[in-house]
């Protein structure tokens, strides 16, 4: 269990440096379309003017689930906005803190299905295969599904997070993979997670 937890920090660590050069770096300004500061202010006012009396939220814009909404829907334009009322700083520390905890975290649970199935899984290459397979169903899943079922949504953003999600869970992964997973043969510290 302890190499699983050093392999699930140094694992973190690794998609963690990922996701700091798809998001951290001038690379992640790529998907992203930029309006001139007149236009963002007229927007952000427009913002503050109807939705910071509802609050914070995600708002489907038009909602379609009324007679005029479903005509503004079609009319467009069409937005999912993620609204908060608050500023906040471009760069906010506390939120890196708590992703690489959370990068941490995912590489320690995708270490506990792994060991799980290291006795029957017991190659390097078979392992890789089984974690390849789980990064690209995630992210198909959870990611590229966004534009799937909101066909409204550019792809280029939600394709560029799915690679960078992708990329960051095979490098943490492989960190476990190679290193700190039993190797064929090599006995192992009895478990509980068996």
């Amino acid at each position: 269990m302890i190499r699983l937890i050093i392999g699930s920090l140094l694992g973190g660590l690794a998609q963690f440096l990922v996701g700091f050069v798809f998001w951290g770096t001038p690379l992640g300004k790529i998907t992203f379309r930029v309006a001139s500061d007149a236009q963002n202010a007229d927007v952000q006012a427009a913002l503050a003017r109807n939705l910071a009396p509802i609050g914070a939220g995600t708002y489907y814009v038009p909602w379609p689930d009324t007679p005029a909404g479903t005509v503004m829907m079609g009319k467009g334009p069409v937005a999912l906005i993620h609204f908060s009322p608050a500023g906040a700083a471009p760069m906010d520390t506390g939120a890196l803190i708590a992703g690489l905890v959370l990068s941490i975290l995912t590489i320690f649970m995708i270490g506990l299905a792994l060991h799980l199935i290291a006795g029957r899984v017991a190659f390097f290459a078979d392992r890789l295969r089984v974690l390849l397979l789980f990064a690209a169903a995630t992210t198909l899943y959870f990611i590229v599904a966004q534009p799937v079922f909101n066909s409204y949504m550019p792809w280029g953003y939600w394709i560029y997070t799915a690679l960078g999600d992708f990329i960051g869970l095979v490098a943490g992964g492989f960190v476990l993979v190679r290193w700190f997973l039993p190797r064929p043969g090599q006995p192992e510290a009895p478990s509980t997670l068996q």
